[in-house]
């Protein structure tokens, strides 16, 4: 059975325009003016006066994760139909193996998980600290696994931060490998020692988790990491960026022309610290890492800056949500707060809203933001990430004339809280097929289990000639 899309207009990166589209066998088979039903049993949706964007991509989230003595509240399942009903048809996930853990037993691990997600999906894997099989282990993810970036933390100390060393090694051997390293970028050893400093004056609430991990220890981790990666050839990938002076790191790399990247999420861009202070510990909702920066110092504006120059490549959100029972696992120790949040299914509406609405950005640096870049980045390019004929079909009909309120009663997430609880919308996705099927219609999912697939991917071919340069 295909599916037939009137008269929507069509938005990609690079272009906008009114066409109908024909879908069949998952792909996109067809686009022009006046096309028919091929078939009796063809479905046909009128997009008028909609919208139409290419599927979106989350590069960053974190489904089922084992995580600071419990397990994010969202499975591969859950998260992904959060995702479907949020407009995001293809997650890339992490593979966060347990320190001194091979990493093709955690990439096993992983696959099991997610033989649930009801959405496509594709890794990357973290390197939680180097040894003998390491840099062999990294080879086989890359040429037989068609997994082609890696992550590294450095924070979380004591876990799975890798030291100087071992992320010399590790961008060593991406830069041969010419995969991607994605950097969590904070001083793991200054919030180390910020911590214990402040429980030992006994400032535990949620209110001091900001205090610990301040902006500056994100920006000189920024810098530092994309050194490393500058003396190996490798690309680095900055995750989750809050602050000016991470944005102003990343600047003066691309300025001298090195290949990287940077991400940040609606968090960064639309929250301030004051959410730590609510009352009766609901500020626990809020703790991640890095956390949500003041308003008065100009951290918003330079990420919003960061995103109209093109400075900035991505947004994902590191949805990773946790129940308000398993938050308060830290309510006599802030350190011992899971941290993270969800977010997977405000995130298309929140963008249109706070930066098309508001004409930061245009519909093409939107579709570009959330989709785009991270197919090109990541070699999902043109299979996701754009509106062409052999494309995959996952597509969002967006209505942009309705308002409506995001809440954690409403979304699809397991999460009990929502860190956007109240946010006023603009515009919703009114249907949203994934693989050619309309797996969500005005408000009601019809996905199913197991339905996503794994998608290897390849060296992309300017990174692979620049690696054989330099191996």
């Amino acid at each position: 059975m295909g599916l037939l899309i009137k008269n929507g207009e069509i938005v990609t990166a690079a272009d906008r325009y009114i066409a109908d589209l024909y879908c069949e066998d998952g792909r996109i088979a067809a686009i022009g003016q006046d096309l028919e039903k091929r078939g009796a049993k063809d479905e046909v949706l009128d997009a008028s006066g909609r919208f139409v964007f290419p599927g979106f991509i989350d590069p960053h989230v974190h489904m089922e994760l084992p995580f600071m003595g419990t397990v994010s509240a969202d499975d591969f399942e859950s998260g992904t139909a959060s995702g479907v009903a949020g407009g995001t048809t293809c997650i890339i996930d992490f593979v966060i193996p347990a320190r001194g853990q091979s990493l093709l037993d955690g990439l096993k691990e992983w696959r099991e998980r997610a033989k649930k997600a009801v959405a496509d999906y594709t890794f990357h894997m973290a390197v939680t600290g180097w040894g003998e099989r390491t840099a062999d282990e990294m080879r086989a993810v890359v040429q037989e696994h068609g997994i082609t970036s890696f992550k590294v933390f450095m924070a979380y100390k004591g876990a799975i931060m890798v030291d100087d060393g071992e992320l010399y090694e590790v961008m060593k051997q991406a830069g041969k490998l010419g995969a991607i390293v994605n950097v969590h970028a904070e001083n793991g050893d200054a919030v180390y020692k910020l911590q214990r400093e402040l429980v030992a004056a006994g400032k535990l609430g949620p209110e001091y988790h900001p205090v610990s991990r301040p902006s500056v220890v994100e920006g000189e981790a920024t810098e530092r990491a994309l050194m490393m990666a500058q003396m190996h050839h490798a690309t680095a990938y900055i995750v989750h960026m809050t602050c000016k002076e991470a944005v102003e790191a990343l600047e003066r790399a691309k300025l001298r022309g090195q290949r990287c990247h940077g991400e940040t999420c609606p968090q960064y861009l639309l929250l301030d610290d004051t959410v730590f202070a609510k009352p009766d510990f609901e500020g626990s909702s809020y703790v991640m890492s890095p956390p949500i920066r003041p308003a008065h110092v100009g951290h918003h504006d330079a990420l919003w800056h960061g995103l109209t120059s093109g400075m900035l490549d991505v947004i994902g959100t590191d949805h990773c949500p946790f129940t308000m029972e398993q938050k308060r696992m830290g309510k006599d120790d802030f350190t011992k707060i899971p941290n993270g949040a969800a977010g997977i299914e405000d995130r298309l509406q929140l963008l249109y809203t706070h930066g098309v609405a508001t004409g930061r950005i245009d519909l093409q640096r939107f579709v570009a933001l959330g989709s785009t870049n991270a197919a090109r980045i990541y070699g999902l390019f043109p299979r996701k990430g754009t509106i062409a004929v052999g494309s995959d079909a996952d597509l969002v009909l967006y209505d942009p004339s309705t308002e409506s309120t995001r809440s954690a009663k409403t979304h699809h997430s397991r999460a009990d809280r929502s860190i956007f609880e109240g946010f006023k919308v603009k515009g919703k996705p009114t249907h949203v097929v994934v693989g050619g099927r309309v797996r969500y219609r005005d408000g009601k999912l019809d996905v199913e289990r197991g339905a996503g697939r794994f998608l290897a991917r390849e060296v992309q071919p300017r990174l692979h000639a620049r690696a054989e340069a330099v191996a």
